[in-house]
């Protein structure tokens, strides 16, 4: 796997987490804790892909 396609990886991953956490949240009594879990992983991801992509 090259970088270009690792990053793209990366970055598709992320916006597949923003969009469960925006759906989670618009629905009534969502799992905030679900939710507060995707979001440290949306962190990871991000840290991750500027980490790579300032190389």
């Amino acid at each position: 796997m090259t970088l270009v396609s690792h990053l793209q990886e990366l970055q598709r991953k992320h916006q597949t987490l923003s969009e469960a956490v925006e759906e989670a949240q618009r629905h009534p009594g969502y799992d905030e804790l679900a939710v507060a879990e995707m979001k440290k992983q949306k962190l990871r991801l991000k840290e991750e892909i500027v980490r790579l992509s300032a190389n």
